[in-house]
């Protein structure tokens, strides 16, 4: 295994350049090549990452490269399986943004691809980094709150019309898959899924309430667990300001809440146990601004695909557990459309 794990990036958006900014820190990680339909695109991203990869507008020429190691995959959520599936072919380790796949069949192709090729398939949820959750999951899996009873996610954004505008993609089934749930609010959840543990059920309405797109701004869900508990999920992009995404986790023996700015309550019946006390450096908080995400939850996750190569393990979040909350959000919009519980 090379001292240095070369890395490639599809796709030269917004979310690119967290990819590119993180394979600049990592001292066993080198930027060696970007594809984008647009050149200029792919070469200012090269600029700014400070690097001089080879640029395509074909990423089917970039994978003929050999000394491409993995892939990030930062195309439109609806082009994440052709490429990735392409990678893999190709012999190429995969690094893919969120959502995994916008399609249950796409996203089982993508799987079965790295599996049959032997090449790792890892995806980035660097909500699951932040030091709350993972202080609330810890203690969820050591009983203090009890019995589960309820879990709620409130995933409130602001995205300005202008923002759909900026990507003939945005806010469209084709590409997106879906709006405010697939796109900004599939971190909560995934969160909340994975807290609370498996959904058996749903039942949702959404729609667009306030922007011209094909997909909902805004979307309303009750969950059922399948450990018998309950849960709310709320998003929406279409409130101003955009708020605080925040988890309410009731148990019949203890509460714990918490959101982007920490943890609001952590109370357990008969202890008198202070709330976890940390610094929170990754600064994930994008509820009206989503330039203002912070590179330090994907520099994790490019740490681990290498970290992953090198043990021959699986990524923290593979294939198998970055579809759960796609394949949630997909029953929610047949909930919605047909007006019935969906059964997961």
């Amino acid at each position: 295994m090379p001292d240095t794990i070369r890395f490639a990036i599809v796709g030269a958006g917004s979310i690119a350049r967290h990819h590119a900014e993180s394979i600049r820190r990592h001292p066993d990680a080198q930027l060696v090549a970007i594809a984008d339909n647009s050149l200029d695109r792919a070469q200012a991203l090269a600029e700014e990452a400070g690097s001089t990869p080879q640029l395509f507008t074909d990423y089917e020429e970039l994978l003929k490269l050999a000394d491409i190691d993995v892939v990030c995959v930062c195309t439109p959520s609806g082009a994440h399986s052709e490429v990735t599936i392409a990678a893999a072919q190709a012999g190429k380790h995969v690094l893919c943004e969120k959502p995994l796949d916008i399609h249950a069949d796409g996203m089982t192709a993508m799987i079965n691809a790295c599996r049959e090729h032997d090449v790792k398939l890892g995806c980035v949820f660097q909500r699951r980094l932040m030091p709350a959750m993972l202080h609330a999951h810890k203690a969820i899996r050591e009983g203090k709150i009890g019995r589960p009873v309820l879990g709620n996610a409130y995933l409130k954004y602001y995205r300005s019309p202008e923002y759909y505008k900026s990507g003939g993609w945005r806010g469209t089934w084709k590409l997106d898959g879906g709006g405010a749930l697939m796109n900004q609010g599939v971190h909560g959840v995934d969160l909340i899924q994975y807290l609370m543990g498996d959904v058996e059920s749903v039942f949702a309405y959404s729609a667009a309430l306030s922007r011209e797109i094909e997909v909902e701004d805004t979307a309303v869900v009750a969950l059922k667990y399948k450990s018998g508990a309950f849960g709310i999920i709320q998003g929406t992009t279409s409130v101003y300001p955009g708020q605080e995404t925040r988890f309410e986790l009731h148990g019949d023996q203890g509460t714990i809440e918490f959101g982007d700015e920490g943890i609001r309550q952590w109370i357990f019946k008969g202890q008198e146990e202070p709330a976890p006390q940390y610094e929170d450096t990754l600064g994930l908080s994008s509820s009206s601004n989503p330039s203002q995400i912070s590179t330090a939850g994907h520099y994790f996750y490019v740490d681990d695909m290498i970290q992953a190569i090198r043990d021959n393990r699986e990524p923290r979040v593979n294939g198998e557990e970055a579809r759960k909350p796609v394949d949630l959000i997909l029953a929610i919009y047949e909930s919605a459309r047909l007006g019935i519980e969906i059964k997961l």
